[in-house]
């Protein structure tokens, strides 16, 4: 059985390398294709392509734990079950203010 699984770990593995080679291919291709012409800018290695890839997951996607499934649907239901009865009709009257009124009865229903 462990062989069954090792083989299944070097499969992703050699799956994770190829999709980043490929990933890591394609930023420097559209790279080299756009940035000199429109910026003047200098082409880029493959290298430095897998380097822009790591760049912009730190700025913009961050290095956060695994995400949750939820979503934002289960993170406002578990938010509405910690409130207090008061707490519920003052977040209805907010939004029924905001987005036009809405059933109290849809809303307990949904949530």
């Amino acid at each position: 059985m462990t062989g069954n699984r090792l083989s299944k770990v070097l499969k992703i593995a050699l799956l994770g390398v190829i999709a980043i080679a490929v990933f890591g291919f394609v930023v420097m291709r559209l790279w080299n294709w756009l940035m000199p012409a429109l910026f003047s800018l200098h082409p880029v290695t493959f290298w430095q392509a897998l380097g822009l890839l790591v760049l912009g997951k730190i700025l913009f996607g961050g290095f956060r734990g695994g995400h949750s499934r939820r979503g934002w649907r289960g993170r406002i239901r578990e938010r509405w079950q910690h409130m207090t009865p008061e707490e519920r009709e003052k977040f209805r009257a907010g939004i029924g203010h905001r987005c036009g009124a809405f059933s109290q009865q849809g809303t307990e229903a949904k949530l």
